[in-house]
């Protein structure tokens, strides 16, 4: 389905939540910690530090922080087919690895923050988008069978 960037989208898949881990929690959002050290720090292609940077509705969450237009203004966009696939993958893995519906991944997420929390408002209002993403992902995946 992803063809040519099937590796990128792996590697995206792998590396998205790279911005939580301690050292490089920076600023505490994590797609921009992640995507600011796989670009300056590692050299990482462009197009991997992209899908890092917008990962699963990331302008939504860098609104709610405050920080509208950040990533737009540091980093390209990467284009919605390949979003597309990396929130597939973010949206329908739980924290243990293993593959549940995206409304069950949703429902995860919300029940770790409280309804004040940045992460349950954005994802509170991402969800549709978020769901959209993993439909139109789920629709190319059968299509190629």
């Amino acid at each position: 389905m992803l063809g040519a960037d099937a590796d990128l989208v792996e590697a995206s898949a792998w590396l998205h939540d790279i911005g939580y881990s301690p050292e490089l929690a920076l600023t505490g959002f994590h797609p921009l910690d992640g995507a600011r050290y796989l670009r300056d720090v590692q050299g990482a292609d462009p197009a991997l530090v992209s899908l890092v940077a917008y990962h699963s509705c990331a302008v939504v969450e860098a609104a709610e922080r405050g920080m509208p237009g950040l990533l737009e203004g540091e980093f390209a966009h990467p284009g919605d087919g390949l979003l597309d696939a990396l929130t597939y993958s973010d949206m329908t893995t739980g924290p243990d690895g293993v593959h549940l519906p995206v409304e069950r991944r949703l429902a995860e997420i919300l029940k770790r923050y409280q309804p004040d929390h940045v992460v349950h408002r954005s994802i509170t209002r991402s969800s549709p988008l978020l769901t959209a993403s993993v439909r139109v992902t789920e629709q190319r995946l059968a299509e190629v069978g």
